[in-house]
């Protein structure tokens, strides 16, 4: 009966370590998400997109196809460009 009277405090204080150890991963998902958004609205400004796209990443069925309307779609900065050559091309207009 001696060796169970130490092992007592232990089992008290487990489940206050578990809330604390669930605390710090909610934390620190919750960072990596922020994280992961900002990295996203400054991808799709410099696109030439509305930062606010970004947060789309932060939805299921949109985190998936908004990789392919980068990858594929023609980028706002893009057609801007095309339109600022096709003018100086011109000069007499």
């Amino acid at each position: 009966m001696e060796l169970t009277a130490p092992f007592q405090n232990y089992s008290e204080a487990a489940p206050m370590f578990i809330v604390i150890l669930a605390a710090f991963g909610i934390l620190m998902g919750l960072i990596v998400v922020i994280i992961t958004a900002l990295i996203y609205c400054k991808i799709f400004s410099k696109a030439g997109y509305c930062w606010a796209l970004g947060l789309l990443m932060l939805v299921p069925i949109a985190s998936i196809i908004m990789p392919f309307v980068l990858a594929f779609g023609d980028w706002p900065i893009q057609k801007e460009l095309r339109l600022l050559k096709q003018q100086q091309e011109k000069p007499g207009m």
